[in-house]
């Protein structure tokens, strides 16, 4: 099986342009089979270029799971690359601008990376594995493998993707599912770090991570054991209420936890270079929000997504670090993350556009819409910034976005206006407030010694 997903995984990045089914083969998880018998809808979305199941049972009541229990859900569609030699560790500190001179062996760590011009041209996660080992996971590694193959550092780089599944349990049940599941304690575990464990006699590695802003883990293991293991862990978590988690309701909790996510909250600069995701799709994103400057008012800053230096630009040498450093003099960034409650009665009427009179807007997607969708914010009537994200949080029973937005515009409780639809159809304007993030009490860091 796990020779046939690398095969599979090779012809579609190979044919990524050729006619879908006719020539460019569907691809599907690697623990597949075991999510068919849970998935009677039988609906199946892209993500990246892996096809997941939509549903298991409700959106709603998958978008609760990570706060009310736990969910299973299904991250084997990201990239991952394994990067190893003598200079890998020199090689990524220079690529990435977080600090890496105390980096412990599994470790993880937050490693974005800019281009020449300062803008995010990749984010993931890095696991160091070992001396000299470490495995990049995140929507592209393909910025990571071009830049490795342009200088002359002592370091190589192998693509594992098909060879290894990424599942995520997330939620206050995650850590009692998953001791269960291994039949060992896992509270040794600090956030950010990872290590080895056995899940029926197959290795895995446990990766304490926090996309939901809720305790959460990954499990990293072979493909050819990912059906056994996704069964395994849904048996086990039955106990806790464990909820599989479809890909309609996977984004919801990024927004809710105020993560700004690659190819739907931003569009990374890697793009327009060789180093440009083959996984995802090309197309400009939706939304109300009209560019100025062409596909580059969809870059971002790392500043502008939260992602900045709280103690100024390091001295050390990093790509696109002297621009930071000359935007950080002249007093950027200009912007900042934040997040919006949309007004409940201006979403209703757009929910309930079908059954009046008049032009219809553009629909809403429950929980969030598919794809990237850029809508403009206003203040006064003028441009003030860029919303993205929107989703409809049942957690929190309001809808609520992300915000990229002016310094001056940015305090919590200033009302704003998003003005919904895409140019040329029946626009609206739907009042919003802006909040301080994340939406909801980070519980990422949970103390679990004391549980």
């Amino acid at each position: 099986m796990a020779e046939a997903q690398r095969s599979t995984y090779e012809a579609v990045l190979r044919l990524k342009d050729a006619p879908f089914v006719a020539e460019r083969p569907p691809y599907f998880s690697p623990a597949a089979a075991a999510q068919y018998e849970s998935n009677p809808l039988g609906g199946y979305g892209h993500f990246a270029q892996t096809l997941l199941p939509l549903e298991y049972t409700h959106w709603v009541e998958e978008c609760a799971a990570h706060v009310n229990s736990c969910y299973l859900g299904d991250w084997s569609s990201l990239h991952k690359v394994v990067i190893r030699g003598r200079e890998a560790l020199a090689f990524l500190a220079w690529l990435g601008m977080r600090d890496l001179s105390r980096f412990e062996h599994g470790q993880i760590k937050h490693h974005v990376q800019l281009d020449e011009n300062g803008w995010v041209a990749s984010e993931g996660v890095l696991c160091r594995l070992g001396e000299e080992e470490f495995l990049y996971t995140a929507g592209s590694g393909d910025w990571l493998i071009w830049q490795l193959g342009q200088g002359t550092w002592d370091a190589e780089v192998e693509d594992v993707s098909p060879g290894r599944f990424i599942f995520g349990v997330q939620g206050p049940a995650a850590l009692d599912t998953l001791e269960e599941l291994t039949g060992e304690s896992l509270r040794d575990i600090a956030f950010s770090r990872s290590r080895t464990s056995r899940i029926g006699g197959v290795p895995v590695r446990v990766l304490r991570t926090g996309i939901s802003g809720e305790l959460g883990y990954e499990l990293h293991g072979p493909a050819g054991h990912a059906n056994e293991i996704w069964a395994a862990t849904v048996e086990s978590g039955s106990w806790f209420g464990i909820r599989q988690l479809g890909l309609r309701s996977q984004p919801v909790q990024h927004i809710e936890a105020g993560i700004a996510t690659n190819g739907l909250d931003y569009l990374p600069a890697a793009i327009l270079t060789p180093g440009a995701p083959r996984q995802f799709r090309r197309g400009m994103p939706g939304g109300s929000f009209v560019p100025d400057n062409g596909i580059t008012d969809y870059f971002r800053k790392p500043g502008e997504l939260g992602w900045g230096f709280r103690k100024g630009v390091p001295e050390r040498d990093f790509l696109g670090r002297e621009v930071l450093a000359a935007d950080a003099a002249a007093g950027a960034p200009g912007r900042t993350l934040m997040g919006l409650y949309w007004n409940d009665r201006d979403v209703a009427d757009i929910l309930t556009a079908a059954l009046a009179d008049g032009d219809l807007p553009d629909p809403m997607e429950l929980p969030r819409g598919r794809g990237p969708s850029f809508d403009q914010v206003l203040v006064g009537g003028q441009p003030a910034g860029v919303s993205t994200g929107r989703s409809l949080s049942v957690n929190l029973r309001s809808t609520i976005s992300l915000c990229v937005i002016d310094q001056a515009h940015a305090a919590p409780g200033t009302e704003v206006v998003v003005l919904w639809g895409r140019p040329g159809t029946a626009q609206r304007e739907i009042g919003a407030t802006v909040t301080a993030l994340p939406f909801k009490p980070d519980r990422r860091r949970s103390d679990v010694s004391v549980w």
